[in-house]
């Protein structure tokens, strides 16, 4: 039965917060006067011609002394509205407003409205229920069924107010179903901080304070008001209710927004769309959300997207991502994400950035157990294809592709910027190494420069990184060529030696780094089977090891003298300068927190700060994530040049002349044969028959796709090769690096 409760209408727009709920000496309006600040204006009671006119006017009021208006204020433009409780009205002027072609003359009209205050000439028409909220300047609300705040409005964020029950806390289960990695959502709260809580689940001291981090944020007493920033416009909603919006917002023709913070400003304008259902989130800075998208539980980071009926669960959103028409479940997606297609699925997920799900992607259907907690982990530039199914749980390298296909079983993919396929013929996993080097170079590098150019961020407080060769990359990388190391040891001894199963890990490492090294010819005749990778009794088929072993090691020397070249850009001087940092440079374990490249001793540095206290909050956490972004690309020059040393077995003492010259010239040769690459796998679209048939000639074909040399991402890449080049040899002069009697320091 619905519990219909029956009271005074002379009570209706007063006892906003019980009496308990006060302090003592404050009435229900003390938090209310201080969320206006200095907003507040001197207000007066209306005269009596005032009144008579909004009597004329079909105007109602419980109290006209508890009316309070500004100086400029015209009863004129009150017209047909019914108030009850404090009601404060700004300056009211004969204008009307004007925004994307909607015209509403300045006032209020035909609406009722309950305690509310009202900035200067704001435009409200229609509302059938306007209660206790703070309207800004020139702010246009019409034809809306019910705007509302309770007094224990959360406005998304994860508390609970005083005397409300601990259940009533919402949680975001990211990561997996049954709620394990659960956190409590706020407004501010950025990628790195949902990585942070959802991993480090055994730390309690760790995860304390990450709860008080959140608790203390927020004030827990009853009795804040909505509230609607200068020039927001909201037309054709149906329920609004304990939202909390910003300035510059346009909210047109959603179905329901409920316990939802909506940022927005003046230059990151936030925009909610038709038949949208928001319940319980925070939208953040330049969102989009339009078209019947359904998001309940959730955080949007800045600049995220959501259209086309889409629907977010529990589930956290990263800054400059898109998700359109399909379904995202108990997800952590990390910054630069895309997924297109309604019939895409993704669930249980940490997705770490750059990622791109195809249609039919079907991410953490199946579960491997008894409960609902199954979980995939990939890195950054996830790309699984049209209808891929993954089973949990499964883990991948960086800017893994996976082809289109079924795996029916668990995978822990090492290998990064690889393809995994399903042979079902011969009924083994392949994966080619280096894929996107060898195939599909232009996809690669457009991932990468698309990203950076897409970063519409306000507030970078987190550096995100875009760059496939990055510190998190490389150490993959490093760690994908000791495993080709021993698997091709494995396959030749396996040829040539019947006791090769007695041999040590060690000796087959040795071998097979000979071999890719010195005889890449034989290793191509090798068949190289990888262990560990999937779940299942069948082979797991290594490709191309021959050819993407030493262009990792080339891949490794680029990325060192790039970051060499960016340090001597800011820090111009002899090779002296370098020598200090190759003496401290060092390599080790990198995370990426929330799409932002820490090293494992800074990383497990910031959490101690946290258990210690010393990061108190989230704003100090915020703090340090731009403090130790300041420190990156130092951090990072360190972990090239010992990534450089460690591929060619040197020490800091190599570190000579002769030898920066080897890896310059070496590093112009990669960058060519990558420039290269970007151009053919583009030519290829142009050259392939099946692509060209469903045009009546070539001029049609340029006509609808463009010509191949006007492409001006291939134009920039073989300009940017071409300034590389000069650079290079601009260093090799500067420094006398091109005289064979190099003097050795």
């Amino acid at each position: 039965m619905n519990v219909i409760q029956k009271k005074p209408l002379t009570e209706l727009g007063y006892n906003f917060v019980a009496a308990s709920y006060l302090p003592e000496g404050q009435d229900e309006y003390y938090l209310r006067n201080k969320q206006l600040g200095k907003q507040q204006r001197n207000y007066r009671k209306l005269s009596a011609l005032e009144i008579e006119i909004l009597v004329r006017n079909d105007n109602t009021s419980d109290d006209w002394n508890n009316i309070f208006v500004g100086n400029e204020f015209s009863p004129q433009l009150v017209k047909h509205c019914h108030f009850f409780g404090v009601v404060r009205i700004g300056k009211l002027e004969p204008y009307y407003l004007e925004f994307h072609n909607l015209r509403l003359p300045v006032g209020l009209y035909n609406s009722t409205i309950t305690s509310c205050d009202f900035g200067d000439n704001t435009a409200i028409h229609n509302v059938n229920f306007l209660s206790h909220y703070i309207i800004g300047n020139e702010v246009i609300i019409s034809n809306v069924n019910e705007m509302a705040t309770t007094d224990h409005s959360k406005f998304g964020n994860g508390i609970v107010k005083e005397g409300e029950p601990e259940h009533l806390r919402i949680w975001l289960e990211l990561c997996n179903e049954n709620g394990g990695r659960s956190v409590m959502p706020f407004d501010g709260m950025l990628p790195g901080d949902a990585w942070l809580w959802t991993r480090n689940r055994d730390d309690k001291a760790l995860q304390e304070q990450f709860k008080r981090f959140t608790e203390n944020q927020f004030d827990k007493k009853r009795g804040y008001y909505g509230m609607v920033g200068d020039r927001s416009v909201i037309k054709n909603c149906k329920i609004i209710k304990d939202v909390h919006i910003g300035t510059d917002a346009y909210l047109k023709g959603a179905n329901k927004i409920k316990n939802v913070t909506i940022n927005s400003s003046s230059d990151a304008t936030s925009q909610i769309g038709e038949g949208c259902e928001l319940v319980n989130g925070i939208v953040g800075y330049g969102c989009r959300v339009f078209y019947g998208v359904k998001a309940v539980r959730f955080v949007m980071a800045s600049h995220s997207q959501l259209k086309y009926g889409a629907r977010l669960i529990n589930s956290y959103l990263g800054n400059n991502a898109t998700i359109s028409c399909c379904e995202v479940l108990n997800s952590l997606i990390f910054p630069a994400h895309e997924q297109h297609h309604n019939n895409s699925f993704l669930c249980a997920a940490l997705i770490m950035g750059q990622s791109n799900m195809a249609a039919g992607a079907t991410i953490g259907s199946n579960h491997n157990s008894r409960g609902a907690d199954g979980e995939v982990i990939a890195g950054r530039g996830f790309w699984p294809g049209l209808c891929v199914s993954l089973k949990h749980n499964s883990r991948f390298a960086s800017f893994t592709l996976i082809a289109k296909g079924t795996y029916m079983y668990e995978m822990d993919v090492p290998y990064p910027f690889s393809l995994v396929l399903n042979d079902e013929q011969s009924n083994s996993l392949k994966i080619m190494t280096g894929y996107w080097f060898l195939h599909n170079m232009y996809a690669l590098a457009r991932n990468s420069w698309k990203y950076i150019d897409r970063d519409k961020r306000t507030d970078k407080t987190q550096l995100i990184e875009y760059d496939y060769l990055a510190p998190d990359s490389v150490e993959e990388m490093i760690h994908a060529m000791t495993l080709m190391e021993i698997a091709t040891g494995k396959a030749w001894y396996s040829q040539h030696d019947p006791l090769a199963d007695q041999l040590s890990e060690h000796d087959l490492q040795e071998k097979g780094k000979e071999l890719l090294i010195h005889d890449p010819e034989i290793v191509a005749g090798l068949q190289i089977f990888a262990t560990n990778v999937e779940n299942s009794s069948r082979k797991v088929q290594l490709l191309k090891v021959h050819r993407s072993y030493p262009l990792f090691r080339e891949l490794i020397n680029l990325y060192a003298v790039r970051n060499i070249l960016s340090y001597l850009e800011e820090h111009p001087g002899h090779f002296t300068s370098l020598r200090a940092i190759v003496e401290t440079a060092e390599r080790g374990p990198w995370y990426n927190v929330g799409g932002q490249l820490m090293k494992e001793e800074t990383l497990l540095d910031l959490k101690d700060r946290i258990r210690s206290g010393a990061v108190n909050s989230w704003a100090a956490l915020h703090e340090n994530y731009r403090i130790i972004g300041e420190h990156y690309s130092t951090d990072k020059l360190q972990h090239a040049i010992a990534s450089l040393l460690y591929i060619e077995d040197k020490t800091a003492r190599d570190f000579t002349p002769s030898f920066l010259k080897e890896c310059l010239l070496q590093s112009v040769h990669i960058q060519t044969f990558l420039t290269e690459g970007i151009h053919h796998s583009r030519a290829k679209d142009y050259q392939n028959p099946f692509r060209q048939m469903t045009y009546e000639s070539e001029a049609e074909m340029e006509a609808v796709i463009g010509k191949l040399e006007d492409n001006s991402f291939i134009q920039q890449t073989l300009a940017e090769l071409k300034q590389y080049k000069k650079k290079v040899s601009s260093l090799i002069e500067e420094w006398g690096l091109s005289n064979a009697a190099v003097v050795e320091q």
